[in-house]
């Protein structure tokens, strides 16, 4: 039998990074090879291979119809992305069959993805995988399979209008217990854009009042929201991505954040544009009011995956749009937040060293930019060399006028 000659059988994917996991963007090539070694002669059928991508949702819910009367209620739904065939080894045209040697024989395959893909994601409800599978025929035999999964990520660049833009809100609430007024609560929060990449940090800028004769603590989160959608139904499950909290606010008083940080963790990007499944993140900025509800203000935010270029070319443009509209800005008191503040978010070595100012020798290379080199055009022009001899001597075919015409 041929499993019984067959070694190993596997799918090996050739990355875009060399030694680097098998991660692909939306309109790259794929490719890799399909692996077969045998320990001795073996008839082979046909090797085909057939490569997908899908989203997929399913939950189900009990229903009750009476007191005694129950059933559960299913919901599923799938959307295709990707579904390709390839015969890496076809059966001969007489009926035959191909019959391979003992050793190793490898079946190079490529395929072009589709320029639209949603991220690959994992979640409680619902999945988006994409995988090559390889089936290994032989007559009067089972079928050999082989299966390697991808990762897919789509493309998110944050330097646009819209997610340069920065976001801000307002929100008040009165604080009541046992039908008696305890005065009220508001916050106003801003942040400096929509868009923010993994391991950024985003500076928060708020003012809470508190107006009622109680203590309340004030604080802010990285909120994921999981949205899985079938026959019209929305099921969905939110999580807590990270979280700070401020000093309490005693009764009558006023805190005001100047720029409190919040660290992005390593968090998948935003999913946006699938029918079924959507991935969105939101800041909230809560305020812990003893006795009643808590006060939120939410503000959206959209995780991308190609960190902002401030001085890159292809953005400036998009810079000089934006920073028209930086007017709340002015608001905003100019003193830092103390450093204490930020050894909450800021631990490691390497991200402390990243918020110094840098040293002469590492700007060498930003001055020589074309940021600088616009800069220089504005400098003033040395004067012209003195000399003796005039450079515009008067010509001697011309007549010398009278001064007493």
């Amino acid at each position: 039998m041929i499993f019984e000659r067959l070694k190993r059988f596997f799918i090996v994917l050739e990355g875009p990074e060399r030694d680097g996991p098998a991660a692909f963007s939306p309109g790259q090539a794929v490719s890799g090879r399909v692996v077969l070694e045998l320990a001795a002669a073996a008839r082979l059928g046909a090797l085909r291979l057939r490569a997908m991508g899908a989203a997929r949702v399913h939950w189900t819910e009990s229903r009750s119809a009476g007191s005694s009367t129950a059933y559960t209620q299913s919901y599923s739904d799938q959307v295709e992305f990707l579904n390709h065939r390839d015969t890496l080894l076809a059966p001969p045209d007489n009926g035959e069959v191909t019959v391979l040697q003992a050793g190793r024989h490898e079946f190079p395959f490529t395929f072009q993805l589709p320029e639209t893909l949603a991220t690959s994601f994992e979640g409680k409800h619902g999945s988006v995988r994409y995988w090559v599978k390889a089936k290994l025929h032989r007559p009067w035999s089972t079928v050999k399979k082989a299966k390697k999964e991808f990762t897919v990520i789509e493309p998110i660049d944050i330097n646009t209008p819209a997610l340069l833009a920065p976001q801000a809100g307002a929100k008040e609430k009165l604080a009541r217990a046992w039908y008696c007024n305890r005065g009220q609560v508001s916050v106003t929060a801003k942040i400096d854009r929509k868009g923010y990449t993994p391991g950024e940090v985003i500076p928060i800028f708020a003012e809470i009042d508190n107006c009622t004769s109680r203590t309340v603590v004030p604080k802010a989160a990285i909120i994921q929201t999981q949205t899985f959608i079938a026959r019209g139904t929305k099921k969905q499950k939110k999580s807590v991505v990270t979280s700070i909290v401020g000093d309490p606010i005693a009764a009558g008083k006023r805190e005001v954040w100047h720029g409190r940080a919040l660290k992005i963790p390593p968090v998948g990007p935003s999913i946006l544009q699938c029918r079924i499944i959507q991935v969105e993140y939101s800041l909230k900025v809560c305020v812990d009011i003893p006795g009643t509800s808590k006060l939120l203000l939410e503000l959206p935010l959209v995780i991308g995956t190609i960190p902002l270029h401030p001085f890159g070319s292809r953005t400036s443009s998009v810079s000089s749009q934006y920073s028209v509209n930086l007017d709340w800005l002015s608001t905003i008191p100019e003193q830092p937040e103390a450093p204490p503040e930020y050894s909450a978010v800021v631990s490691s070595p390497e991200a402390e060293q990243s918020l110094a100012p840098p040293c002469r020798s590492e700007l060498g290379g930003i001055l020589e930019g074309p940021f600088f080199a616009y800069i220089q055009e504005f400098r003033f022009r040395p004067p012209p060399l003195y000399s003796e001899i005039d450079p515009n001597p008067v010509s001697d075919n011309i007549r010398p006028r009278c001064m007493t015409c």
